[in-house]
């Protein structure tokens, strides 16, 4: 190569949360006086090594640009052409960052709107840890539950928890290889670290924190809440 690879933040955007018993897109549910996401775009700009931040939007997504009006700069990138499941808006994210002139070789850090309590030093760890690596990572805590497999909401087994991790974001993987995964993702494909695992590539984990959490149903907002105002 003759040139240092970069590194993209790509933040899948177009989705609506059915979930998490919001009025609207659980990402613009306003969380300590601003939106979800606003929260979350504010920790990708702190991050130094991030030569551009791209949101995904959904085609009639009428919303973003009142919501979070501190995005913007050279830095800040917007696109209308999220699909209809994460990896459409994935992928359909990567054309795009192509079409601004990324290259294949460049770092694609995918990370979760809604993964608001994101820290910029949790960024750095990521980088730091897969920038020369062969696949890429992703951010994990390893698991400390005791799993329970159920049936009709009672308890059947106890699944062994030892060696399994709970998978978080940004995931970070060079943007040709994610796209070469995502063009044969099917409905098993949750994530970008399963797209690349079912190419025979083990992605590398990186220890997350748990307060990095997704806010997925109504009581997660409340706790999220609470820890954003403990940081203040």
């Amino acid at each position: 190569m003759d040139r240092a690879p970069l590194f993209y933040a790509l933040v899948p955007c177009a989705g609506v949360g059915q979930r998490a018993g919001t009025a609207g897109p659980k990402q613009y549910e306003c969380l300590c006086g601003q939106p979800v996401v606003a929260h979350t775009l504010q920790a990708l700009a702190a991050v130094p090594e991030l030569a551009a931040t791209l949101v995904v939007l959904a085609p009639d997504d009428t919303f973003f640009e009142a919501a979070v009006q501190a995005f913007n700069g050279e830095r800040a990138w917007v696109a209308r052409c999220g699909g209809a499941s994460r990896a459409a808006t994935v992928a359909a994210g990567l054309a795009e960052l192509q079409r601004r002139g990324v290259h294949d070789d460049d770092w694609v850090l995918v990370h979760d709107a809604a993964r608001c309590l994101l820290r910029p030093a949790w960024v750095q760890r990521l980088i730091a840890a897969c920038r020369d690596d062969g696949v890429g990572g992703l951010l994990a805590l390893p698991l400390a539950d005791t799993l329970k497999q159920e049936s009709e909401c009672r308890a059947v087994a106890t699944v062994p928890r030892a060696g399994k991790w709970a998978a978080q974001t940004p995931q970070m993987f060079r943007l040709g290889l994610l796209q070469r995964a995502l063009d044969g993702a099917t409905a098993e494909v949750t994530d970008e670290a399963s797209a690349i695992e079912a190419l025979g590539l083990a992605p590398k984990l990186v220890a997350g924190e748990l307060e990095n959490l997704k806010l997925t149903w109504p009581a997660d907002f409340a706790l999220a809440a609470r820890l954003l105002e403990t940081r203040r």
